[in-house]
């Protein structure tokens, strides 16, 4: 143990000749080494990123006298053992040949004694060791496997094999690091969600970074049901279970920061799709400047969200950031004297000071028998994650009758159109004329790259088809394009904001309720009473230097 110690340190001394780590950082290694297995060092090095996987391999094939093999001097095809298959997976091994007399491999660690040690003992052949990088030969490993491992069979009723195998596999070294390895890209690029699909008994791998998905590289070959048993697992979900969607969430700290993560599942033709959701609670921003309302439309919605009863929607697509509004709000009127009590699904931020309550429709716990029952908790206000039914539409509308303060979010693309969905819900228009007092409509827009933001010219026909003169001066009018730059990955745009509309629902809206107003009049009346549109709101950000006239276009599906 001794003599591996030393060659370990001989093989950081050589790093640190090279360069590859700094005097300090060989001092808080050196002390790793002493407090784990000497084994893991350079898997720590390489897990921790501190030095490139063909610098360790270079530098362990010189200290130990091995050859440093090249990917393509590994051999894909071989014929393995399921039992061999399952060590070799463990711990990173690539079978280079074998006969009678000996077995050549290729390792991360040629001073890891217990590896040869093993297969000899196993093999009962002499073992010859090689030393190759890491990634290439867990690449190898698993397209040699591919071929002769047997997908998990997918029955009414999974057998314990079944399930113990997709646990085994789910708990390889390999399929491990991936998936860490895949959580740690996602948040380095900021992405807001990571998409596993399954395409045709491989996977596509896609994130979604400022509201916009990007592929990036496929896992190895072999590796599909390893990797999504893996996120399954950290789920906590039912790993056998393939026909059926799946929620589940997982708390993990990544690069020294705590995440929560929303597990979605849902089966496809080829196979598991998998959505997660990454939440970091330390960035998300509950500040209304901050995620883009401006002086004029904050105050007006400060005015109503005030007011002591009433119904106030935010609305939008999916990842239109609604549930961020609905927390900014909330956290804003979090007051001693009041109670908050929150029905969601799922509850995305904890709050201090408000009741949380986790829909649980599996055991009955769904919208309306929750709302039934909070009703009389006493609260003061009551925030419903999302109105999906006319039973939830008729529990909020009468709970803002008896005098709650209700938030809740709407599937609609604008304004107006909230107050007809809740018509089509089958809420009477008297009742909305008399509970619902605002409708805030919104879309998350890409944030141009402070760094690389470039001054736009815009024509005088471009000017007069987006009619600008009714929004801006001609002095307001300096609009900017994305060019893209290494601190935005060349994309030309660095997070998000809001451009949104808010309808105030006025005398004369309810008025027309009453007389069967089509979305059309409402929105007429508003912007009559003052109301800018998401369009208008977006240009203005854009002549900011907020965003760009096309993001405003894309989200307002305007034709630039």
């Amino acid at each position: 143990m001794q003599q591996e110690v030393e060659k370990y340190q001989s093989f950081l001394n050589g790093l640190s000749k090279k360069g590859l780590i700094k005097g300090h950082d060989v001092a808080k290694i050196k002390k790793l080494l002493k407090e784990r297995s000497v084994s893991n060092l350079p898997n720590l090095l390489l897990d921790l990123g501190a030095v490139s996987e063909i610098d360790i391999a270079d530098a362990l094939a010189t200290t130990s006298g091995k050859k440093c093999l090249l990917a393509k001097e590994i051999p894909i095809s071989h014929e393995l053992d399921n039992s061999l298959l399952r060590f070799l997976r463990e711990y990173s091994i690539a079978i280079l040949y074998s006969n009678e007399m000996e077995i050549g491999i290729a390792v991360v660690d040629p001073f890891d004694s217990y590896i040869p040690n093993a297969l000899a003992l196993a093999l009962q052949v002499k073992v010859v060791i090689h030393v190759g990088v890491r990634s290439e030969i867990e690449k190898v490993v698993l397209q040699q496997s591919s071929e002769q491992e047997i997908e998990p069979l997918v029955s009414d009723k999974a057998s314990d094999d079944d399930i113990e195998h997709l646990r085994d596999i789910a708990s390889e070294a390999p399929v491990i690091r991936f998936v860490n390895v895949l959580f740690q890209k996602a948040v380095e690029v900021h992405a807001s969600d990571i998409h596993v699909e399954s395409v045709d008994k491989s996977l596509k791998l896609r994130l979604r970074i400022d509201g916009v998905l990007k592929d990036i590289d496929p896992p190895p070959v072999g590796t599909a049901v390893g990797i999504i048993s893996r996120i399954k697992l950290l789920a906590k979900m039912n790993i056998a279970e393939r026909r059926l969607p799946q929620d589940g969430k997982i708390r993990s700290q990544i690069n020294g920061k705590e995440y929560d993560m929303r597990i979605s599942t849902t089966p496809t033709i080829h196979g598991e799709n998998v959505v997660i959701r990454l939440l970091d609670r330390q960035q998300v921003s509950l500040n209304f400047e901050e995620l883009g309302f401006q002086p004029k439309v904050l105050s007006k919605f400060l005015s109503v969200l005030s007011q002591p009863n009433g119904v106030i929607l935010i609305t939008g697509p999916t990842g239109s950031g609604k549930t961020t509004t609905l927390y900014t709000a909330l956290t804003h009127i979090n007051k001693p004297e009041s109670k908050i009590i929150t029905v969601e699904d799922p509850v995305e931020y904890e709050v201090s000071g408000i009741n949380q309550i986790q829909v649980k429709p599996d055991i009955g716990l769904d919208f309306p028998n929750i709302l039934r029952s909070i009703v009389r908790q006493d609260p003061d206000i009551i925030m419903i994650g999302e109105i999906r039914d006319s039973e939830t539409a008729a529990i909020a509308v009468q709970s803002a009758l008896t005098g709650h303060l209700v938030l809740s979010t709407l599937h609609t693309n604008d304004a107006a159109s909230g107050m007809i969905r809740l018509l089509d819900m089958g809420v009477d228009d008297f009742l909305l004329a008399s509970t619902v007092t605002g409708i805030l409509a919104q879309r998350l827009a890409r944030k141009l790259c402070p760094h690389c933001k470039t001054p736009q010219v815009i024509s005088n026909e471009l000017a007069e088809k987006l009619n600008l003169a009714k929004i801006l001066t001609l002095q307001e009018r300096q609009f900017y394009s994305a060019k893209g730059c290494e601190e935005c990955s060349g994309t030309g745009y660095k997070g998000r904001l809001v451009i949104l509309e808010f309808l105030v629902v006025s005398d004369k809206i309810k008025q027309q309720l009453s007389s069967k107003a089509t979305a059309s009049d409402l929105l007429a009346t508003a912007l009559s009473e003052g109301m800018e549109t998401m369009f208008d709101d977006g240009i203005r950000k854009a002549a900011q230097g907020l965003t760009t006239l096309e993001e405003v276009a894309r989200l307002t599906k305007t034709t630039v």
